[in-house]
């Protein structure tokens, strides 16, 4: 029987890298990790290398099924050089301490991109929808656009088995959001870079491009995109403390650079102070305010301070490789 491997990787592109894609046929396919070859593309085609000595590999790092194509699999791929070392542009690599009792949960906001109108849907041809407050969660065709899209993404990365927890509209038209969780930086990373080409992948269907751009528009009254990241390990689910988290969002505040560096390009157009949101080059941590740094959510507090904190500064184009990286870095050392 004839399988369709779907290698799938990060481009050199900056400042925000893009998702690409090829199909390896194979025959007899095993059907597991272990079975999927190292395979090579032309890198001087995607930023990564030039045209006199062009072939970069590609390293298999999970699988999943593809619900969408008969026969079909996923394969999440690292970028490696010729000689098998890591790529600069493979952001998995800088993930020094895999450490899976840390937990991450990306809350992915997004806005699906009309490629007719060069719109998001909802959007009209001259001027602007309404203001933010009906569509977020919003139920009925006066307020919601692109919900077939989005039901058909969400299904088909349940059908894989990547673990999206869920998903809803957000504040402006045409903005939505999925959420993705996962234990370990790379697993994390990896799941959520696999929902991100799903759903660029469901969009071609419905003639969306999808829109990673924190800012999009960035003179209007809108919030931007986001990729919130929540995360918790151990000490932090089990602890009851309530300074261990003080001592974690006040360490984060020492790092500041540390963190906005991998947090996104164009950044400093949705971290303004408003919108729900901290300025970019300032700090703070609160209970349940989505305008601090981070969140401290009520669920961890009613927990008896066990549970999650909600880093709201990430965006929505980060590489969520990255971002883990450094949360596990700043929250070791403020817990050393």
């Amino acid at each position: 029987m004839k399988t369709k491997l779907e290698y799938i990787w990060l481009d050199g592109y900056k400042p925000t890298q893009s998702l690409r894609s090829k199909t390896l046929v194979q025959t007899d396919f095993g059907g597991t990790l272990d079975d999927c070859p190292m395979w090579a593309f032309d890198g001087s085609s995607t930023e990564q290398a030039a045209g006199n000595d062009s072939d970069c590999l590609l390293k298999p790092v999970c699988i999943f099924s593809d619900p969408d194509r008969k026969n079909g699999y996923l394969v999440m791929t690292e970028v490696m050089n010729a000689d098998g070392s890591p790529h600069v542009s493979n952001g998995r690599a800088t993930i020094d301490d895999d450490d899976e009792d840390f937990w991450f949960g990306y809350e992915q906001e997004y806005f699906l991109w009309d490629t007719d109108t060069d719109l998001p849907p909802g959007f009209p041809l001259n001027g602007y929808p309404g203001p933010q407050g009906p569509y977020y969660c919003s139920v009925g065709a006066s307020n919601t656009y692109g919900r077939d899209c989005v039901d058909e993404h969400l299904d088909l990365c349940l059908d894989a088995g990547i673990n999206v927890e869920g998903i809803n509209a957000e504040v402006a038209a045409g903005q939505w959001e999925f959420q993705v969780f996962g234990k370990g930086a790379k697993r994390a990373g990896d799941e959520t870079w696999l929902a991100r080409y799903m759903l660029e992948r469901t969009g071609e269907k419905y003639g969306y491009s999808i829109n990673w751009h924190p800012k999009p528009f960035g003179a209007m009254d809108w919030n931007g995109s986001g990729m919130h990241a929540n995360f918790s390990n151990g000490v932090m689910r089990e602890s009851g403390k309530e300074e261990v988290f003080t001592k974690i969002c006040e360490h984060f505040g020492e790092n500041i650079p540390r963190h906005i560096e991998v947090y996104g390009a164009h950044n400093e157009l949705r971290l303004t102070g408003e919108h729900e949101t901290e300025s970019i080059d300032t700090f703070s941590f609160a209970v349940a305010d989505r305008g601090a740094s981070i969140r401290i959510p009520v669920a961890t507090i009613d927990g008896g301070w066990k549970g999650r904190l909600e880093d709201r500064r990430t965006a929505s184009n980060a590489d969520p490789y990255k971002v883990a990286a450094a949360i596990i870095k700043t929250t070791k050392e403020a817990l050393e």
